[in-house]
């Protein structure tokens, strides 16, 4: 498949009276037309900031993303756009879910007019033709009575409710790139696997590629084609979802495994808990940031943080030890 978005090198820092936060430093990625990648890890990692840096949503000041990044969406250069530009680029090419939809929606203008604000603005339609497909668009994403819903308030979905208008917003201007930013987090599990499940559905549908944010790998495990790994501004595993599921080489990645309830193991069995905090993004050395809370760290991790490399078929890790490590030597540990 074609490639639609290539991140190089972007690194995202905030200036703050305790020092430089490394928010996002130096990650590298790329997402295929209608692909669907999962960005995962734990929060503060970096995930949400270089999906926010993605669309120039980072404030300055007291955030920049640093000369040398590279950002290109579609063969245009993202951080060379003019304002006017990429206005044009965000919701019209690119859209995004956000994790708390009652924030994200206005909550004193009523679901028709944000809906169809959007789709005036960026698809040039009018009024009536705006509403129309409004009103198609509440119905793709099982909401009944689109009609009478365009007419009410925020206030009167529920939190699924009005996720799912979200993704209909998301939807409206048939973007090529959707970023869902923790779009189940508010959810109960039943809601969060019907959200997961119709945006896999709609992308699908339509030929969008999709980038899911999350801290919980469980959630994303039977709908993303591609997993990367965050931990403290850095990729530190990425590949396949059968790879990183199933072959994981990076302590990261397998402590977060560990930490999720599986149906495959026996009954009592015990969840393995990550010890320790992560680390301060403001304090980093030239180590291995994972170090501290590693069981399988060696002396070299102290003096440099390992490049990402090959451990499979297009699978690459970023540990000293990563050829050695594998899941089940961590859950029986």
């Amino acid at each position: 498949m074609p490639k639609l978005l290539e991140v190089e090198n972007l690194r995202t820092q905030f200036h703050t009276t305790e020092g430089t936060v490394k928010a996002v430093d130096g990650i590298t990625y790329e997402v295929s037309e209608g692909e669907t990648v999962a960005i995962v890890g734990e929060s503060g990692c970096g995930k949400s900031v270089g999906a926010m840096s993605i669309l120039r949503l980072i404030p300055n000041p007291p955030g920049e993303i640093v000369e040398g990044s590279r950002i290109v969406f579609g063969g245009q250069d993202i951080l060379a756009m003019s304002d006017a530009e990429i206005r044009h680029v965000r919701g019209g090419q690119i859209s995004m879910v956000f994790q708390e939809p009652m924030t994200s929606l206005n909550p004193v203008l009523t679901i028709g007019l944000q809906l169809t604000e959007t789709m005036m603005l960026h698809l040039g339609l009018g009024q009536s033709e705006a509403d129309r497909r409004a009103v198609e668009l509440l119905g793709m994403v099982g909401i009944g009575e689109p009609e009478r819903r365009l007419k009410q308030y925020p206030h009167h979905f529920s939190g699924g409710m009005r996720q799912r208008v979200m993704i209909a917003l998301a939807l409206s201007c048939n973007p090529r790139l959707i970023i869902a930013d923790e779009p189940t987090t508010a959810l109960d599990v039943t809601i969060q696997a019907q959200i997961l499940e119709l945006m896999r559905n709609l992308t699908k549908q339509m030929g969008v590629a999709l980038i899911v944010i999350t801290h919980n790998l469980g959630v994303v495990a039977r709908y993303a084609e591609r997993v990367i790994v965050m931990y403290a501004g850095r990729i530190v595993e990425s590949g396949t979802a059968d790879q990183v599921y199933h072959h994981p080489h990076h302590p990261y990645t397998i402590g977060l495994l560990n930490s999720v309830p599986r149906m495959d193991v026996r009954r009592g069995k015990r969840l393995v808990p990550i010890e320790g905090q992560p680390p301060d993004l403001t304090r980093l050395d030239g180590g291995c940031s994972y170090r501290p809370r590693c069981r399988w760290a060696v002396d070299a991790c102290a003096r440099s943080f390992p490049a990402l490399e090959t451990v499979g078929d297009g699978q690459i890790a970023a540990c000293f030890r990563a050829h050695e490590l594998q899941l089940d030597e961590a859950s029986t540990a």
